[in-house]
């Protein structure tokens, strides 16, 4: 009688009899006989009964998520002496983990030969996708030690209920009775971070202001909010019909769609920040994350939306961050729509940054003249079927910065499209 990868023995009950019920619900599953000792002999229990009773309370005590329903006690006779035999099946909720420890690799165990180990953490990780699949928000946080003392007063601000019913529903408890990643976001203890910072000038040389934002996504939505707003100043006045107009640098409502955009969009499985930089003529809000899976760029221009974090997006919306899914493009440009720059959004496989330019208003004769110039550049595409950039400055006599803008703002209305890259590039008609 020798132990095997299914087969442990112990003499009497040991308190870390839980490691060894972990490791093979988490593996192939197996059996564990007490009574029997390592080498085999059989010692028998002398009250089965009171070790049978104290290996229950053991496992349903110290062993997250449930498991009983995965094991099987029995009092069985061998060589005429009593032995408990513990058979173990394979759970569905793994990983399972010692309550005191948590879900890290000194806590969850797997079955290794004759040796119950810790796991490693991308055994643990890759437990963890297959119990619950890809889905980032739904996936059982590594993290249960949470607080949502933030998250409590944003939902009590709202008038709505945050009890345990609502964070099941909410998807903030799973149904293994865990908190999800959706949950560690919302908590005070989100490991997601903010990069914020302030530039003198145009470029990424000279810092101005710094700032890291942390804690749960409520908090740094309305500590990164306050920076902005504290940078976006008063520009000078304009008198129309002998009311005072104020108007700040930035659209207000388009800094705060872009911030939500990147708050709801952005993939919490990669690790990184999410920046947000300030320039003398720019503020950049870049996050993690190119588009989903057979979304195109002109799908979210038009206004379609495909949401990365649904549960997420779902409780921005109950809390009225958001009004509606797939209006914050939209909303951006609306509030562009009488300036002179206009805002640029970029993807990348990994990344999606949008641009906001300093705000300056158009008056009717300078729109006149850019439309004009733009009906100039679709002529000559026309003529000559594609163009360059240097033949737009030519044809144009324009300056490199004045070509760049107006070609940059046709391909955005998808008035022309941009072929090739880097030296290569030339516009033809849009489809």
């Amino acid at each position: 009688m020798k132990e095997t990868d299914r087969i442990e023995y112990k003499r009497q009950f040991v308190n870390d009899l839980n490691k060894e019920i972990i490791a093979f619900a988490n593996t192939k599953g197996g059996e564990i006989l007490i009574g029997i000792d390592n080498d085999g002999s059989v010692v028998g229990l002398s009250d089965i009964e009171a070790v049978e009773l104290q290996c229950i309370n053991h496992i349903t005590s110290t062993i997250r998520p449930d498991v009983m329903m995965f094991v099987r006690l029995e009092r069985v006779k061998v060589e005429e002496k009593d032995v408990l035999k513990l058979t173990i099946n394979k759970g569905s909720m793994s990983p399972y983990y010692i309550a005191s420890k948590g879900i890290r690799p000194e806590g969850v165990y797997v079955r290794q030969g004759t040796a119950s180990i810790p796991a490693t953490e991308t055994a643990i990780l890759s437990m963890i996708r297959e119990t619950t699949g890809d889905s980032y928000e739904e996936t059982r946080s590594l993290r249960q030690d949470l607080t949502f003392i933030q998250a409590d007063q944003e939902f009590l601000n709202a008038g709505l209920a945050f009890s345990e019913a609502q964070k099941r529903s909410l998807g903030i408890i799973g149904r293994d009775n865990c908190y999800t990643n959706l949950a560690l976001l919302l908590s005070d203890q989100c490991e997601h971070k903010i990069k914020f910072a302030v530039f003198a000038g145009a470029e990424k040389e000279i810092f101005q202001d710094r700032s890291e934002f942390s804690g749960s996504l409520f908090r740094q939505l309305n500590d990164l909010l306050a920076a902005l707003d504290h940078y976006n100043r008063l520009s000078s006045p304009k008198i129309q019909s002998y009311k005072r107009t104020d108007i700040r640098d930035y659209p207000t409502e388009a800094l705060r769609e872009a911030v939500l955009n990147a708050f709801i969009h952005r993939d919490y499985g990669l690790s990184g920040y999410t920046l947000v930089s300030v320039f003398d003529d720019r503020i950049e809000v870049l996050s993690l994350g190119g588009l989903m899976r057979g979304v195109e760029m002109k799908d979210i221009m038009l206004g379609v939306s495909y949401l990365r974090n649904k549960r997420l997006a779902e409780i921005f919306y109950r809390l009225h961050f958001i009004e509606a899914y797939g209006t914050g493009i939209s909303k951006i440009k609306r509030a562009y729509e009488k300036c002179k720059e206009q805002p640029v959004f970029e993807c990348s496989p990994n990344a999606f940054k949008v641009t906001l330019p300093k705000m300056v208003v158009v008056d009717n004769a300078e729109n006149v003249a850019r439309n004009e110039k733009k009906e100039m550049i679709l002529s000559l595409i026309r003529k000559s079927g594609a163009v360059t950039r240097a033949d737009v400055e030519k044809e144009l006599n324009i300056s490199l910065p004045t070509a760049i803008r107006l070609l940059s703002e046709m391909v955005q209305a998808e008035e022309i499209r941009r072929v090739g890259s880097a030296r290569n590039i030339t516009y033809t008609i849009a489809d």
